[in-house]
Formats: structure tokens, sequence, C-alpha cells
């Protein structure tokens, strides 16, 4: 089973600056940037994923949240995804270079945003080793298994786009002579529709189908569908889970012979999460969490330079305790400050982002502190950053632990992918 982790240019500083928080001048994004697979050895996931609605506009889509500029589409075809990922070299040649239309741009629209013709042409210039064909989500999924008759004539019309675009893909990938290979895409409105859909598809003659819309689904719901869908298909077809959610549970998921899985929940946990930002094995097995300690950018973060704005404290001050709670951080990871120190300086500014917000009363600012003190204890008392041997921590040490803007974040999310992985490798060993 391989972990794909599906890439938006997530590449950070090598050479940041962390106590004056800045990039060397003259940095220039990209070029000198870092990818995961470069700044980790070895590469934190399996194989990568690029949608095609991230780095292409879909016509009428406004709402597309588009990563790449033009120039860089552009790159990428001409040169090829891989060798803009810098993703080259004897150790990634086996490696899954995998493309899909990203279909949740599209999702309000009546139709997918990009035709098979057009998918076909952009998955071949930029040299993916795997394609899907372009799909229509579909997010119920009634587990009471109800007929077609039953169904919205909407959801019904996005199972037949999904089923004949499918049909057209691939016809025009064998025209084209298989220089990738083609998977399709499985939707439905139930686990049995999702399992006729996967036999359909396999009839056409495909041999790895990517199962969407599983986003929302309980575990549970996810079981269901793969059990139908295994039961309705050849043991040798491949299965890919599209944006794979519940990445923390993949362990229960051996069961079903998933070859391939994406996930981008390890990165995002870093700076999205509550308080689960910062993975680690557990010595009984799986992963455990911790929360990373927020000293966010006095004058940068919204909630701060609204309490400014509005006269409840001045910046001076704000930057001042901000300084402090980094002084006494870093003073107390060299065993130069105690640990009530450090968590004393952390909360005392902290406190002044619930202070900005002027929604939340008296007794939820207190909650709020006693819960985040409680967590910023644990943090401090066990110092996981100081156990952990991967070329993130190695090198920056307490820094990746602190919840400061993107430099910080994205590597704490590239920890995460690198802990993430070897917790994949290692169930799959204890499964054999």
């Amino acid at each position: 089973m391989k972990f794909l982790y599906s890439d938006t240019q997530d590449y950070v500083d090598p050479d940041y600056d962390f106590l004056n928080d800045r990039s060397a001048p003259g940095r220039e994004r990209y070029w000198d940037d870092l990818y995961a697979h470069e700044l980790m050895t070895p590469a934190p996931y399996d194989g990568l994923l690029l949608s095609m609605s991230a780095i292409r506009q879909a016509v009428g889509v406004a709402s597309s949240k588009v990563r790449y500029s033009t120039s860089e589409e552009q790159r990428l075809l001409r040169i090829g995804a891989r060798k803009f990922l810098r993703y080259e070299g004897p150790q990634y040649k086996d490696s899954m270079l995998m493309g899909d239309c990203g279909a949740f741009a599209y999702v309000e629209h009546e139709r997918p945003a990009y035709s098979p013709s057009e998918v076909v042409e952009f998955y071949l210039d930029a040299g993916f080793t795997h394609g899907v064909s372009p799909d229509h989500i579909i997010f119920d999924c009634d587990t009471d298994n109800p007929p077609a008759s039953a169904v919205d004539a909407n959801v019904i019309e996005r199972y037949s786009i999904t089923q004949k675009n499918a049909e057209e893909f691939l016809r025009l990938v064998q025209l084209e002579g298989n220089e990738f290979e083609p998977m399709g895409a499985v939707q439905g409105w139930s686990p049995q529709s999702m399992a006729q859909a996967a036999k359909s598809l396999e009839k056409m003659g495909y041999r790895y189908l990517a199962i969407g819309g599983l986003v929302p689904l309980k575990v549970d719901v996810i079981h269901q569908v793969l059990y139908a869908v295994r039961a309705a298909i050849k043991p040798s077809t491949s299965i890919h889970l599209l944006g794979f959610a519940k990445a923390d549970h993949i362990h229960e998921f051996v069961q079903h012979d998933i070859t391939s899985f994406d996930s981008t929940s390890p990165l995002i946990r870093a700076f999205k999460d509550a308080k689960r930002n910062y993975y680690v094995e557990s010595p009984h097995g799986g992963l455990d969490y911790y929360a990373a300690i927020r000293i966010p950018q006095a004058i940068e973060n919204a909630r701060l330079v609204q309490g400014i704005k509005r006269g409840i404290f001045s910046a001076e001050d704000l930057q001042r305790r901000e300084q402090l709670a980094l002084k006494t951080l870093r003073a107390y990871d060299k065993n130069q400050a105690r640990e009530e120190d450090a968590l004393d300086a952390v909360l005392d500014y902290q406190r002044f982002l619930t202070l900005g917000d002027d929604k939340i009363t008296d007794d939820d600012r207190a909650r709020e502190l006693a819960k985040s003190r409680v967590q910023i204890a644990r943090t401090l008392r066990d110092q996981p950053w100081k156990r952990c041997r991967c070329d993130v921590c190695s090198s920056v040490g307490v820094e990746v632990i602190i919840f400061r803007a993107s430099n910080r974040n994205k590597r704490r999310g590239f920890h995460n992918l690198g802990v993430y992985h070897q917790h994949v490798q290692r169930t799959l060993s204890n499964a054999k």
C-alpha cells in the first residue's frame, strides 16, 4: 500500500533565519526552497499527486483555488511534473506520480470543468505515471442502498457523467499508446452503486480504480463501500482511495487490499488542527499527538492586529511579550529556564489572542486558556522534538514545535508526513 501526498506547492526556505524571522535577501520562492523529499531522507511519502484544478484555472469556475501561476503551469507541462517537482533521480524512478482533476473545485457545477480529451492531454504533457478519469463528486452515501429510481436525478446524472467520461477517457488513453496507467474514477450514492460503478469500469478495461467521494464519510461507511467494491471486482484489480481524510485509521483498511491512497491530513494538521499538530509514534502502536506552542507574530496575526486597532493593547507591549515567550521557550529547550517559566511566558502572550475578539466572553476566555495550559504543559514536559531524529527536528530543534508562520508550520507538517509514512510501513509489516 503506497502513501501519496497531494502537493500544492509545499516547500520551505532551507536557510530561514528563525531568530530574526526572515529569509535571506534575494531568496527566490521555489528556486531556493525545498520540497519535503529534498529536505528529508528518506522521502516522507511513496509518491505525489497533482490535481489539475490546482494548476489550471477551469473555465467558468472562479472559486477554483489555483496554486500555480500561468508561467509555472507552462513550465511544468514543458519539462514534465517530475522535473518540476525535483522528484527525479534513481531513488524516485519507481515512485508514483499521479494526476487527478481535483473535482472539489467544480463540485457545485452541473458538469466537470475539464473534458476527457483535455485531461488526457494534460496528463501526457505532465508525464504522470498514473491518471484518474474526470469524475463528478457524489457526496451522499446511503447505506440502505436505495435503487436508482429512488435517488435524486442530479445524483444519477453525476453517476452517469462519471461513467461516460471514464469510457471516453480510457479510449483516448489507449489511442495514445497507454503512456500512463489509466485509473477509473468510482462515484456512487451507496455502497452497492459504487460497487456497480467499479464493476462497470472493470468491464471497460480498467485495472486500477480510484474511489472518490470518501472525504465526508465516516469510517464504518467507508468500510461498507470497500466491502461492496471488493466483492464486485477481481482480486487483481487495484484500488486507490482519493483524498483519504481518515488517514489515522489506515491500519483498519489493510484488509481491503488497498494498493494506494493519498492524503494531505498529516501536513494540514500541523497548522489547522486545534491540538494534534505534531505526530509521534506511540509506544503502544499507532500514532500519538502533541499540541504545537502558539506564538504568532504580533503585528501579522489577524486577532492581535484587530486588538491593536481597537486600542485594547499596544503593539509595543505585545511585541515585548511575544519576544519574551520566544526567548523563554528557547532557554527552556537549552535547560536554561524552568518549564513553569516557559509555560507562563507563552500563556501570558496567548491570552491576548482572546482579548482581541469581542465575541468571546470572559468565561470562554478562561476555559480556552485553561485548556491551552494543559496542552502546552504536556508538550513542554515531554519535549517530543528532542526525541525525534528526522531531518527536520534534528535541524531546527524547538522551532518545529512553535506554531508560527509558514516556515515553521510546514516543517512540522513535513515531520508529520515522515512519521505517518513510517506508520504506514509499520502497519503493512505487522499485517504480513
